[in-house]
């Protein structure tokens, strides 16, 4: 391993990753960026596949030049408590902390964009600056049709609120930064990452920089790859947990409400009380949701070049909505758990 004393340092969480965690390790292991310069930690929430075993083995057939490489155990399990005990054990000599994800995958020269990124950023917004998101764009592996579909979903303006899937393409500053580099000194003066948030801890561990008077901001360059979800089931499951986490930031940031997001349960209020008074245009509602719904299967049929995106892309579209809002509600009456589903 390199001698050296990173300044940046990559946290892996990890669960159950055993068919992403060798493409995840390569794109991070094979940077432009010096080795001794960057270190990477993988913490491990407990994994009952082959993910540790597969890592270890990785690194085991290392050369000398590689980067520092540590492996921690997780025992709560969740993101958050993997991304503050990685914050625990870092040396001194680390002054970024970039949030990665075992599902995520980068290219060679991501760690140098990164660096020079933050010094675009610092220089444009100065030194409050606490992190730098980036963009997350689609896996270049699309594994099934399916995918396809929530891939075309997740990037259409009728799957977006401006967050983690944000399409941007200039520095600007933002709420809601995705795969962050931190400032380590910001991370350790608000006290790392709410445990009790299992999903949603980024937003609201941005929504604590931002009252503390700090500055977010977000890049187009460097991008993430992001392994989605690949069946059905799976994309139900996805849009349930970000509704349920949700609402729990809102219910503690009031001000991070979006009126978009309640745009379905809207819809469906109208609908309801249009029927029950029989009014003559009770199905109106309906029928321009199905209406927007097909013009926007056209469009990312062609942008996809999948014909079967023109009903895959709306279907996956109805799933997201119907999940998120049922999980918004959700998100009002129980208390959160970890899900065995990423």
């Amino acid at each position: 391993m390199s001698g050296g004393q990173p300044e940046i340092t990559v946290v892996v969480p990890l669960y159950n990753e055993e068919s992403n965690i060798e493409r995840c390790f390569s794109s991070l292991v094979n940077q432009t960026l010096d080795s001794s310069k960057y270190s990477l930690y993988f913490v491990d929430g407990g994994s009952t596949d082959r993910t540790k075993e597969i890592l270890q083995d990785l690194i085991g057939n290392l050369g000398a030049d590689s980067p520092q490489i540590v492996i921690l155990d997780n025992p709560k399990r969740s993101v958050p408590h993997a991304r503050n005990i990685a914050l625990k054990h870092l040396p001194d000599s680390v002054k970024f902390v970039v949030e990665h994800i075992g599902h995520g995958f980068v290219e060679r020269s991501h760690l140098e964009q990164r660096i020079a990124s933050w010094k675009e950023c610092e220089s444009k917004y100065g030194p409050n600056l606490a992190g730098v998101g980036i963009k997350v764009i689609p896996d270049e592996e699309v594994v099934n049709r399916r995918a396809i579909w929530i891939e075309s979903a997740l990037h259409s303006w009728l799957g977006q609120s401006g967050g983690q899937f944000a399409n941007f393409s200039n520095i600007e500053t933002t709420n809601t930064p995705a795969f962050v580099m931190h400032r380590r000194k910001c991370l350790e003066i608000i006290g790392g990452w709410d445990e009790s948030f299992i999903t949603s801890q980024d937003s609201e561990l941005s929504m604590r920089l931002l009252q503390s008077g700090y500055i977010l901001a977000r890049a187009p360059n460097p991008t993430v790859q992001m392994k989605k979800r690949s069946t059905l089931v799976q994309w139900w499951k996805m849009g349930h947990r970000y509704g349920f986490w949700r609402m729990k930031v809102i219910k503690k940031y009031p001000s991070r409400i979006k009126i978009v997001e309640f745009l379905p349960f809207i819809g469906m209020l109208m609908t309801s009380v249009l029927f029950y008074m029989n009014h003559d245009y009770s199905v109106l509602p309906l029928f321009m949701y199905g209406l927007v719904l097909t013009l926007e299967g056209v469009n990312q049929s062609i942008r996809t070049r999948s014909i079967s995106t023109l009903w895959g892309g709306p279907l996956c579209l109805f799933i997201l909505h119907t999940s998120f809002t049922l999980g918004l509600f959700d998100g009002m009456l129980r208390k959160g758990r970890f899900s065995n589903d990423r």
